[in-house]
């Protein structure tokens, strides 16, 4: 593909201008209709060292309001960085719905320059490219206007500029040891280059190539390429086209028609003397268990779901109560704010995934998507049936990037649920735990019930299974979550 580009291409100064008063004032102009119409945009340049992105990106802006936009310069990972999954800097800088982010390079770094520079191992690329083809197409689904632009010029071109780059001492320092390797070994480079191309040019984001010997016809046709892609997704907005609701089936009908949740013994229980025997073991447990996950540098993502008074505050409680507080974050989670609704819906869960060593607990979850915003009406149909995938994608980058993961359902019947929210209402100290709208949800158990089972079966995997425990009895719930915690620990740490 890239020795084939006819880098030759120029443009005369008076074409450019007379080209480029009209590209700026309508660039401008879509701008501001994607901002009126809340469509984000993410904008990744990507190409050869001394291809001219700065210049490029520089060009681009110039004809933006720079209070709609933000440009992200990605350089090697700072030691923050290092410790969460590679996609984690890059889904915390995603554009809310109205705004542009341009990328100077982009989450392709994993696969171009340190797989060049042989920083990262083939299984860590391998594990890239999946990652990168899921976000694009997560975020492309969820409506992000996502623009690739791969800048090309040949090794005459590139030594020519890495020469004049460092004949003046202003300018010199920007030719790192990197360039100078790359620059030597182009040949190679390309190679990486064309692979990279080939598995990452898809239906939903393609790549655009820019020939970027002449900056003037570089400039020209990169504002093009903007421009009709913006113009393109308003149009879509605009004309209001419904999604098409018809989804591909993700699972034989069968497997679906078999109910997890009504094969769970709800009469296993523990006596107060085996629950405060047990408990003060697993507890101990975990205290020494915590420390050491921290000293391997191995993070925890652990995930509450289940019915309302289903116990899961109760066993977070007991699970962190002897674990250093330093350690781990609970994160309730809510309905999502404005700001939340303005990005994908895992936006706010990456925020949120701990850095190496830490962990993360979330009462309520992700899974909110598959639940009560696919029976509430809060999402449309095609977005929870391709959310069970992108779940998927995401516990997988989660899983690859060395954390445990694992969620846990508190089932309760629903007898046991109204016989605790009578509780709770005739205790003064507790009734704030009890509302109109967990009274409402009641009646709708079976809708519910039937998203939970599909959910389980979905998304249950080997390397982030579901645990559905057994909740009518507080004590056995509680002993169950510490046990599976401990055990996923200690087979973690048997593998190091």
């Amino acid at each position: 593909m890239l020795e084939k580009l006819d880098l030759t291409k120029e443009m005369t100064k008076e074409e450019y201008q007379a080209r480029m008063n009209i590209l700026e004032a309508e660039l401008g102009r879509l701008q501001r209709q994607c901002r009126n119409l809340g469509i984000p945009v993410m904008i990744a340049f990507e190409g050869y060292p001394a291809a001219g992105k700065g210049v490029q990106i520089g060009a681009l802006i110039h004809a933006l309001d720079p209070r709609g936009f933000e440009v992200h310069p990605v350089k090697r990972e700072t030691e923050e960085e290092r410790m969460h999954p590679f996609m984690w800097r890059f889904w915390t800088k995603m554009p809310a719905k109205g705004r542009i982010a341009l990328y100077d390079t982009s989450w392709y770094n994993r696969v171009l320059s340190e797989r060049f520079e042989k920083s990262v191992g083939k299984k860590d690329v391998a594990h890239a490219f999946d990652s990168i083809l899921s976000f694009e197409q997560q975020i492309t689904d969820d409506g992000v206007v996502l623009i690739k632009l791969f800048l090309a010029i040949d090794k005459k071109e590139q030594k020519k500029r890495f020469k004049k780059l460092l004949k003046n001492k202003e300018t010199a320092w920007r030719v790192s040891a990197s360039d100078k390797r790359c620059s030597k070994n182009f040949d190679e480079l390309e190679k990486v280059y064309e692979e990279m191309l080939q598995k990452t040019d898809t239906d939903y984001a393609p790549w655009h190539i820019i020939e970027s010997t002449d900056r003037r016809f570089a400039t020209v046709k990169i504002y093009t390429i903007v421009i009709n892609a913006l113009a393109e997704c308003i149009e879509k907005a605009s004309a209001g086209k419904k999604e098409d609701q018809k989804k591909k089936q993700l699972i034989d009908d069968r497997a679906l028609k078999e109910s997890i949740l009504s094969k769970v013994d709800l009469n296993l229980s523990y006596s107060k003397k085996e629950y405060k025997e047990k408990l003060k073991k697993l507890q101990s447990k975990i205290q020494l268990l915590h420390g050491e996950l921290y000293r391997k540098r191995i993070p925890v993502v652990l995930g509450f779901e289940g019915w309302d008074a289903g116990g899961k505050g109760g066993a977070i409680k007991r699970l962190t109560e002897k674990m250093d507080p330093r350690g781990y974050t609970v994160i309730p989670t809510a309905s999502p704010n404005d700001w939340e609704k303005a990005h994908h819906y895992l936006w706010r869960f990456w925020q949120a995934m701990p850095k190496a060593g830490h962990f993360s607990i979330f009462d309520r979850t992700w899974y909110g998507r598959v639940m009560v915003e696919r029976i509430e009406g809060f999402c449309t149909t095609g977005e929870w049936q391709r959310a069970y995938k992108e779940i998927n994608d995401m516990e997988r980058d989660l899983y690859d990037a060395g954390a445990i993961v694992l969620k846990f359902w508190m089932q309760i019947d629903k007898d046991e649920q109204e016989r605790r929210f009578t509780a709770r209402q005739e205790n003064p100290e507790k009734q704030w735990k009890i509302t109109d709208e967990d009274w409402r949800n009641r009646e709708k158990w079976e809708q519910y019930e039937e998203a939970v089972n599909e959910m389980l079966i979905r998304t249950s995997t080997p390397h982030a299974p579901w645990v559905v425990v057994e909740g009518n009895d507080k004590y056995y719930a509680r002993i169950k979550v510490l046990e599976t915690v401990v055990k996923a620990i200690e087979e973690r740490l048997g593998q190091e």
